[in-house]
């Protein structure tokens, strides 16, 4: 039987299980990526292992998130990060050299190789043919030092592409008929593998931008074959030998398959406050707006940035519009710098922000209060952007620069017949002066006062009680959970002050009720914890003493997470139950060694018997009981 893409890649990396759809395994990883938001945390973690030298092939810490300074905070994180890097042998992107994922797919994707990176957005690299995948910290921290990454073996969905693009139609849109199609649970345990001939007119960026955005469908990863158009992207990049072809053989087999005609699509748009609340734009009524933004590590790509001056050149924006424009890489702001481009941006009156993530996490260009923004982003969740009010839009780099001249959302399609053509460089500007290698040197490690000591969980006890501490409703993400911001961010490395912002969005009283109570549960609905990588919003939740979290279904990497960090994560058998906890309600349950793998779950408030699952694997089930991964990996 012929093997797909993903099959391929995980049989070569395979260090324990069985390719079975659901099954446990591990694989081992080749590569690691991490930014300042998540890297400090992740190497404090790598620290405490005592391991002298990263054991990957390759491993880079980015600074890309944190890079508003507007105290000593971020700066002294950055200097931390800077100096682990040279210490154990990690390659280290300064602040300016651009958004990770838009940098490592420039500079250091290899097709066929496995990526593990401490961001959600690291299936991007799936755009060249590298299985990469999103996860919390400490999991990239095992995998620096040498361990496989674990996880249960996804099913492959197969999306076939066929027909081309009409024009001013872009893969941001292909994305966007996905999470119309899937929604956003509708990835959670599957990798999706795209294939058909619609894909050999997408050039690299669009394919990223694909892959970038699977993470709002909640898959494992995203992938295209590494084929010519790779070939061409890479040889451009001048790193010819990083190739190789990588496709699925005939008649391989996947779990499920959806087709897309790519000349039947139009362009879309994500309504607030969902990435999958998609429709056309031309369905919807006038929408006045007053803010674009175009960048991200979603559409921040030399193509992108082309697309949106050639379609400026000339022209003003609205003066009702506040539009900001993020080069997603020093390469390429030096381009559009020496072609004319961003004469023609700025000319046109856009802003020009910093190569880094900015507001895509709430960290600048905030949207005014109950403003409109569109934006070319991947998530637009209630205040993200730093806006709690602010309805956010996401569409492609197209319709963006459509609506900023027009005052209001605008089918591209009406500002001519003929989309602007794009002639892609036969080569493409390289100067890595802004990423430090690593040597042998002896470094030594530095630590600001804002870096505060690790917390470790204690080993899980023989019975759980306490109160319910919140209920929530389905779809909360890890912005509920784990705020970002400009004012959050800085506490990344400081988990005692940033536990005291754990629910903010929701119910800003609960660090001080659950301090109070001594810890408790939390009870939610559908893909609780969708969204980022950010192991914070498990982290926060331990040290105030969380305890088990009981849901109708988990996002994938938030789950990983909790187990991580010694938190149970328990599922209701029959969701039904969902509604017989409230707030406040006296909860039991004793685990038994975990050896069931269902636990009945008491509500002493109302006098009833709850069965609830945990679905952990052996080696699951020993590290929540030894409290977390790392109490885990001292007793190896």
């Amino acid at each position: 039987m012929g093997l797909n893409i993903t099959q391929k890649i995980f049989k070569k990396h395979l260090v324990e299980g069985d390719l079975v759809a659901g099954e446990p395994i591990a694989i081992k990883v080749d590569q690691t990526l991490t930014q300042d938001a998540t890297g400090t945390m992740a190497y404090l973690q790598f620290e405490a292992m005592k391991v002298p030298r990263v054991k990957t092939k390759l491993s880079v810490s980015y600074v890309d998130h944190n890079t508003l300074q507007t105290d000593y905070r971020n700066m002294d994180d950055h200097i931390y990060l800077q100096s682990v890097a040279a210490k154990y042998g990690i390659y280290f992107s300064r602040p300016g050299n651009g958004i990770c994922h838009q940098v490592h797919l420039e500079r250091f994707g290899v097709p066929g190789q496995v990526l593990l990176g401490s961001d959600s957005h690291t299936p991007t690299q799936g755009g060249i043919g590298m299985i990469s995948i999103g996860a919390g910290g400490l999991d990239v921290a095992l995998a620096m030092a040498g361990k496989p990454f674990y996880l249960n073996m996804p099913k492959v969905l197969n999306v076939k592409l066929k027909g081309k693009l009409k024009p001013w139609v872009a893969g941001k849109d292909i994305i966007l008929e996905v999470l119309r199609r899937l929604t956003v649970k509708g990835g959670v345990g599957k990798v999706i593998e795209y294939s058909g001939s619609g894909i050999k007119k997408l050039s690299i960026p669009e394919r990223a931008t694909i892959t970038n955005m699977g993470a709002e469908l909640g898959a494992t990863t995203s992938i295209f074959p590494s084929d010519d158009e790779t070939k061409k992207f890479l040889t451009a990049q001048k790193r010819p030998k990083s190739w190789s072809r990588l496709e699925a053989d005939k008649g391989a087999k996947y779990d499920e398959q959806i087709t897309i005609d790519l000349s039947k699509l139009e362009p879309l748009v994500a309504q607030p406050h969902m990435p999958d609340r998609v429709t056309e734009i031309k369905k919807l009524k006038k929408i006045k707006v007053n803010q674009v933004a175009v960048g991200s590590c979603t559409n921040s790509s030399y193509r992108d940035l082309m697309t949106v001056a050639k379609a400026l050149k000339g022209k003003t924006i609205h003066p009702d519009v506040s539009m900001g424009v993020s080069p997603g890489s020093k390469q390429v702001f030096d381009m559009i710098s020496q072609n004319g481009a961003l004469a023609d941006i700025v000319a046109s009156g856009a802003r020009i922000l910093e190569s880094a993530c900015g507001p895509c996490i709430g960290m600048g260009f905030a949207p005014t209060s109950k403003g409109v923004s569109v934006r070319s982003f991947n998530r637009n969740f209630v205040g993200r952007s730093g806006t709690k009010d602010a309805g956010v839009y996401l569409v492609s780099p197209e319709t963006a620069v459509a609506t900023a001249l027009k005052g209001v959302l605008t089918d591209p399609r009406k500002l001519a017949k003929t989309a602007p053509k794009i002639a892609w460089p036969k080569s493409f500007t390289i100067n890595d002066n802004m990423i430090i290698r690593p040597t042998k040197k002896k470094t030594k490690v530095v630590r600001g006062p804002n870096i505060k000591p690790l917390p470790i969980s204690e080993p899980l006890s023989t019975s759980l009680s306490g109160e319910v501490l919140l209920k929530t409703q389905d779809n909360v993400t890890t912005d509920h959970i784990m705020p970002a911001g400009a004012r959050i961010l800085p506490l990344r490395s400081n988990v005692p002050a940033i536990s005291e912002f754990v629910f903010e969005g929701i119910d800003p009283t609960f660090p001080e009720r659950a301090k109070k109570a001594g810890g408790g549960f939390v009870i939610g609905g559908q893909n609780y914890g969708q969204g980022s990588s950010r192991e914070h919003a498990a982290l926060a939740p331990m040290y105030l003493g969380v305890k088990a979290v009981i849901v109708k279904s988990f996002a994938r990497i938030h789950r990983a997470n909790l187990i991580n960090f010694g938190i149970l994560p328990l599922t209701f058998v029959n969701e039904k139950d969902y509604g017989k906890i409230e707030q406040g309600d006296k909860l039991s349950l004793s685990l038994g060694g975990l050896k069931s793998d269902t636990l009945i779950l008491k509500n002493k408030s109302k006098g009833i018997d709850i069965e609830v699952a945990h679905g952990l694997a052996e080696r699951a089930k020993d590290i929540v009981k030894a409290g977390g991964a790392l109490g885990y990996a001292r007793q190896s």
